[in-house]
């Protein structure tokens, strides 16, 4: 399969657990299969979305991250897995966390994950590379910035949803400003299950997103980040709220599927091919491929 668009890597990451990280990675890779050859590499110590795909046997491999970019005693080869839904994974470590430790000691630490594998990889093996990153800041999160420049922010409702965002911009993706372009290609509503012409979590969380002042990239206001599939203006809350419109469903919305689907070890696209969710992938996809969202 032949990729209609330049080659790019992405980081998936937000500095709060819990809220869809690995299931929105795992599952924008399986859609961006689609357009071309994509690593789904996990950075996260947790190892969530290896295990999830049902590689728990590499999890606990003796050749491990750690041997490909702290050491070069492996090569990426060395550690990739093929798996049956188009794309090939990069499996996490339980020794992760001590590989992030070693890191901040290393010469040039934060350009490891870079130099060991996305400069080899991407455009010559790869169409596309995407990480599962950390949810908490460090140096494995530096290492995906660096070697991305690109990254895409999942956030779910309840009180702390745009603190989790702000945390994330003030304490991951603003201080990497200062030395490299990041470029936040979208902010993610996702887990969504409550209606939003009335005055609940899921309701907040687009009021905020869609009407923001705070500026996701250099003289881009938040609401242009929304994808497609959650953006609503001012008017049309107003519409819905005087019943002039039918009430929406926009976001990732919670569906048992998604969580069966990690059960199952499979991406959703396999498990339930007729999900109505997966279309917002497929535009998620579509930003990654293009570089934004074409606003």
């Amino acid at each position: 399969m032949v990729a209609t668009n330049d080659p790019r890597a992405v980081s998936v990451v937000i500095l709060k657990g819990g809220v869809g990280k690995s299931t929105t990675s795992m599952n924008l890779a399986r859609q961006l299969a689609e357009r071309g050859d994509v690593l789904f590499a996990d950075l996260d110590p947790n190892g969530h979305a290896t295990n999830g795909l049902g590689f728990e046997d590499a999890y606990q491999g003796d050749v491990n991250l750690g041997d490909v970019i702290l050491e070069g005693a492996a090569t990426p080869a060395d550690l990739i897995q093929p798996t049956e839904y188009g794309f090939d994974l990069l499996p996490s470590s339980n020794t992760l966390e001590d590989v992030e430790k070693d890191l901040a000691g290393a010469m040039q630490g934060s350009a490891r994950v870079k130099s060991k594998i996305v400069d080899p990889l991407l455009g010559d093996e790869y169409d596309y590379i995407v990480f599962d990153c950390p949810a908490y800041p460090g140096m494995l999160n530096n290492n995906a910035l660096v070697a991305t420049g690109n990254v895409m922010i999942p956030i779910e409702p309840g009180s702390r949803a745009i603190g989790g965002y702000k945390r994330t911009m003030e304490r991951l993706i603003e201080p990497a400003r200062e030395y490299i372009d990041v470029d936040v290609l979208a902010v993610i509503p996702n887990k969504l299950s409550d209606r939003i012409d009335q005055q609940t979590e899921d309701r907040e969380l687009l009021e905020n997103l869609n009407t923001a002042s705070y500026e996701v990239n250099p003289g881009q206001p938040l609401q242009e980040a929304v994808p497609e599939f959650a953006r609503i203006t001012a008017d049309e809350f107003d519409q819905i709220d005087a019943g002039e419109i039918a009430t929406p469903k926009p976001g990732i919305r919670h569906r048992s599927a998604l969580s069966r689907s990690l059960q199952h070890n499979q991406p959703l696209q396999d498990y339930d091919p007729e999900s109505d969710q997966i279309p917002y992938y497929e535009e998620l996809a579509s930003i990654v491929a293009n570089g934004g969202g074409g606003r």
